[in-house]
């Protein structure tokens, strides 16, 4: 009799034990208590809500250990990308004092409630580029379609989150770096398909960040009145809300 039935593969069986120590190592970390200044450029107030308060997600929405891979493999990849733009010339920083052990730069704001940390700052650079600084050094790994976008139309059309983040990013270190939101954001984004590399200058977009800041004070009223923001959209099938981690959550709610 002959069994059709799957069974996992030698490497399926190695990868579902990885997955699953990964996943449970996740579980078991704390959930912030804070909102964060990269995650306010969202579109969705309500889900930004679900977010700062650590509102469990939808069965099966929890980060699988290949999505838990894949931020991990992004993490090495600007390890990378700041040792290469240290090697072409670049002073940048991203612990303090440059040490290994040296604190992130980042930035605490309304209590400690919404806060934020820097992938570097950039201190000068090559002869020739005639880079303002202080700079704000943003980066991001990202497959081949999205990257072609960010290149063809820049951060801000392609990736209107990424450039909120710098926004508030630059204004909100201001107090601790002067004169950082007075030079262009040095943004740079690796295609994860290809190690091909784009960069571009990121001017300060102060009515961004004051919008972002806005959104992430409304949050937390609301959030400390009980009282739950509307949705970004009026139908469940909004491109936000199908890959939303809340959308059963909050469309089986009745406003």
């Amino acid at each position: 009799m002959l069994d059709y039935n799957h069974r996992p593969s030698f490497a399926e069986r190695i990868n579902g034990t990885i997955d699953a120590a990964l996943t449970a190592e996740n579980a078991s970390r704390s959930p912030r208590d804070y909102l964060g200044g990269s995650r306010l450029g969202q579109a969705c107030e309500r889900a930004l809500q679900f977010e700062f308060t650590a509102t469990p997600k939808d069965e099966g929405q929890e980060f699988s250990g290949q999505l838990l891979r894949i931020f991990a493999i992004g993490h090495v990849l600007e390890d990378l990308a700041v040792a290469w733009l240290r090697q072409a010339g670049f002073d940048l920083y991203t612990r303090k004092g440059n040490r290994p052990d040296g604190g992130q730069f980042g930035f605490s704001v309304a209590g400690g409630r919404i806060r934020g940390h820097v992938d570097g700052i950039v201190a000068a650079g090559p002869e020739g580029f005639g880079l303002a600084v202080p700079a704000l050094w943003e980066c991001k790994t990202m497959n081949a379609k999205n990257w072609r976008a960010c290149v063809k139309d820049g951060v801000a059309i392609a990736k209107p989150v990424y450039a909120a983040q710098i926004a508030v990013y630059q204004a909100y270190m201001e107090p601790s770096v002067p004169k950082i939101s007075a030079a262009p954001a040095l943004f740079t984004a690796i295609n994860k398909d290809t190690a091909e590399l784009h960069h571009e200058q990121v001017p300060f977009d102060a009515d961004l960040a004051q919008r972002m800041s806005d959104r992430g004070v409304r949050i937390l009223q609301a959030t400390d009145a009980g009282e739950l923001l509307p949705r970004v959209a009026q139908n469940r099938d909004f491109f936000e809300c199908r890959f939303c981690p809340w959308a059963e959550r909050c469309w089986g709610m009745s406003t």
